[in-house]
């Protein structure tokens, strides 16, 4: 089969899932990674011929992606801040939205370590929690980021964390001289259990906070494919990860530390009341590149 013809034949299977550019390029970039091509291969060499392994090869990833399997699932990996994290279904794949919480996080926790500096070899580390890590994009992507850092991360999920546990940035490690993130079986919900953790100084969540009633809205890529448990909270208590986080906060956030916490765009205002009656009268509303409410930061 000539690289052309299945180019054009990926375009054709996946229209009916997405629009004509999107679907061109999940293609181009299928055959990138799978074959080592340019993604213009397919143009200056129209006579390039797959090989009967590269054609049953890349026509079985597609007829995945023709069924609705996320393109990140059929590569085994997505792009997160800068870096390449592995992905299988049980995690959710890294949204670039949530790279704008490593920055704040970052920022954050940056204006402490300069504050620390003063104490020279005396200064404490920057500490950070991340619940529910999924993949470990947040805990890693502040890890290597913050060369220096103590960073916690837990999941309720065992093979979610053995994908966090599994992201291989030795040399990222090496080379930033950071400190890979500790990875904890942990149930956000269970918030009076043992942690022998902390205090920290800052803490990350990306909670469950899609609500069943907006299952209409979504893709099917994402309703059929990733983990349930990671994307929805209860329709009849749209808030209790966010009160279990403000327990969490209240027991392991030292009392100069900031909170920032992902959230339902539509749910900015109920988040919010959460943390100030938790003991966090500062809250402030982050949005994204679209203008959506995206994050909430908390502090005392």
């Amino acid at each position: 089969m000539l690289l052309s013809a299945f180019i054009d034949r990926g375009i054709e299977a996946l229209a009916p899932l997405y629009p004509q550019p999107e679907a061109r390029q999940m293609v181009l970039m299928l055959c990138e990674e799978l074959l080592g091509i340019k993604n213009y291969t397919h143009i200056v060499n129209p006579e390039y011929e797959l090989s009967v392994q590269d054609s049953d090869l890349l026509l079985g990833k597609l007829d995945s992606l023709s069924r609705g399997m996320p393109l990140q699932y059929a590569l085994g990996w997505a792009d997160f801040f800068s870096l390449r994290f592995k992905v299988t279904p049980a995690v959710l794949i890294p949204r670039p939205e949530t790279e704008l919480l490593v920055k704040e996080a970052l920022e954050q926790a940056g204006r402490i370590s300069r504050m620390r500096a003063a104490y020279g070899k005396k200064a404490e580390k920057v500490k950070v929690l991340d619940l529910c890590t999924g993949s470990g994009c947040i805990a890693w992507s502040v890890a290597l980021n913050l060369p220096g850092a103590e960073v916690v991360a837990t999941d309720i999920s065992a093979d979610a964390l053995d994908v966090a546990r599994g992201q291989d940035f030795a040399g990222e490690l090496k080379a930033r001289q950071a400190t890979a993130p500790e990875f904890v079986l942990s149930d956000v919900l269970d918030t009076d259990q043992d942690f022998p953790y902390g205090p920290f100084d800052i803490i990350l969540s990306n909670p469950p906070y899609i609500l069943p009633s907006e299952k209409e809205q979504m893709r099917s890529n994402v309703l059929d494919y990733e983990p349930h448990t990671a994307l929805f909270a209860p329709q009849e208590d749209p808030m209790l990860f966010y009160r279990a986080i403000a327990r969490w906060s209240r027991r392991f956030l030292s009392p100069e530390g900031k909170g920032l916490t992902e959230i339902n765009e539509q749910l900015a205002g109920p988040v919010c009341e959460v943390f100030r009656d938790a003991g966090y009268p500062n809250t402030e509303v982050i949005k994204d590149f679209f203008y959506k409410n995206r994050f909430v930061l908390y502090y005392k």
